[in-house]
């Protein structure tokens, strides 16, 4: 079985890192660790995942060099006639993906596209509504610290306080109550299924659009494993990473072909100059790779993954907010155990265990702390972790909160974590599509 350090071997010697070594064996060290830290670590961090290599060889390629601005057939620049088959081939395979109207692949962000939507469809002043951040929502929907916050004037709806899942009553009523423009459902830490039908019955009767923001859940939507907001919503945003594991720095925006030309105006010029040809490139061929069977066998991986790490973690004890999860998500409540999420997050850490603080519904702590973690799946399926693995981990997990002061529980659960990742790659080759005939696209 092959180790880490055997991984960290194959980087060292990898074509161009030898130069590297020699001009700059500072950076070349710290690339080499950080290797050696991903490959020993179990990563639950929810928004993390591990990109796909076919993707990645696109990625820092020739197509880097080429300035693209505008679109394709209107460039500003020339020489662009690759570079249109490009952004052409990524948006046909998007749409059919998606089975949505019209794509835009340019922003370099999910939040960027975000941004976009919201300045091509409101106007200063106009009236969003969104889910809180401490139920679940994110901060480019119209937090206050946030630029979204101060253009627009945000209603903010939540999770109702007994059964901690969206409260729909609550947003029919604000809804009738505000007459916001644009509803935005999707958030960064909700771990239910969103009811997109529900949401679009509300925005139709009160004169609103929708939008959702799949930028979590987008790799089980487009695996067929999750309910897809297409075709209840008018805009649909994500990123490309998290559950759907592509390369991150990149976003995108689905809609009606009404709202095409805005879409498209109010990134480019709105907000973006030239957009990056390689990473559109490196998401063409990973847009290819969503399209087979093997990534819908991933998603369903994945879900499965979350529901056996979810139930191991009850089983030891620890407070699953919602109950449950329908995703690749988990949020747990740490205050019966821990003194906080940040404590919680800096004591698996010390164990090589990789979450993230989180504030859970209702909480009194400050953001930056929490009362909770979020924990995901997607990345250790990824790197091939089954699920007898996933239970090993939950119930390692609930072991040192258990005893979070005692060394002795410590050692061992730092030990058996690096049995556990003993071998593992970051991209395990059975979720390569080349790897037989029977994984090529539909």
């Amino acid at each position: 079985m092959r180790t880490s350090d055997d991984h960290a071997q194959d980087l060292a010697h990898d074509e161009g890192l030898d130069d590297l070594t020699r001009f700059d064996p500072e950076m070349a060290q710290l690339l080499a660790t950080e290797e050696r830290r991903q490959l020993e670590s179990v990563n639950l961090i929810a928004s993390e995942n591990y990109a796909s290599p076919l993707a990645l060889r696109l990625e820092g390629s020739i197509f880097a060099n080429k300035n693209a601005e505008g679109y394709p057939g209107r460039r500003v620049v020339a020489g662009c006639d690759i570079a249109d088959q490009v952004e052409q081939l990524a948006v046909k395979r998007l749409k059919a993906l998606f089975r949505c109207e019209h794509a835009n692949v340019q922003a370099m962000s999910a939040t960027i596209a975000n941004l976009a939507l919201l300045n091509a469809v409101l106007e200063p002043g106009d009236t969003l509504m969104a889910m809180r951040l401490n139920d679940g929502g994110h901060f480019s929907h119209g937090a206050p610290f946030h630029d979204s916050g101060k253009r627009y004037r945000t209603v903010f709806y939540g999770v109702n306080r007994d059964t901690e899942q969206i409260d729909m009553g609550e947003v029919s009523e604000l809804a009738a109550q505000s007459r916001p423009k644009l509803i935005v459902c999707g958030g960064s830490s909700y771990p239910r299924h969103i009811d997109y039908q529900a949401f679009a019955t509300i925005a139709r009767a009160n004169g609103a659009m929708l939008w959702a923001d799949i930028a979590h859940t987008v790799g089980l939507i487009a695996g067929g494993v999750v309910p897809s907001p297409i075709p209840h919503a008018d805009f649909v945003t994500s990123s490309t990473h998290k559950t759907w594991r592509g390369p991150r720095g990149f976003g995108i925006i689905l809609c009606r072909q009404v709202w095409a030309d805005r879409i498209d105006r109010s990134i480019f010029p709105g907000i973006q100059g030239a957009p990056k040809l390689d990473m559109i490139a490196a998401r063409t061929v990973f847009f290819k790779e969503t399209s087979t069977p093997l990534f819908r066998a991933y998603a369903a991986a994945v879900l499965d993954n979350a529901q056996v790490l979810a139930e191991a973690l009850a089983d030891s004890g620890i407070r699953l907010v919602s109950g449950g999860t329908d995703t690749h998500l988990i949020l747990i409540d740490v205050r019966d155990h821990l003194e906080d999420g940040a404590y919680a997050e800096k004591l698996l850490a010390s164990v090589g265990i990789m979450a993230n603080r989180n504030p859970i519904p209702f909480d009194q702590a400050p953001s930056m702390t929490g009362s909770g973690l979020r924990l995901g799946s997607p990345a250790m399926t990824t790197r091939g972790l089954d699920d007898k693995g996933f239970f090993a981990v939950g119930k390692l997990i609930g072991r040192l909160f258990n005893a979070p002061e005692d060394h002795d529980t410590h050692e061992a659960v730092r030990l058996e974590i690096k049995r556990l990742v003993d071998g593992l790659p970051l991209f395990s080759p059975h979720w390569l599509p080349l790897a037989s005939p029977g994984n090529q696209t539909d």
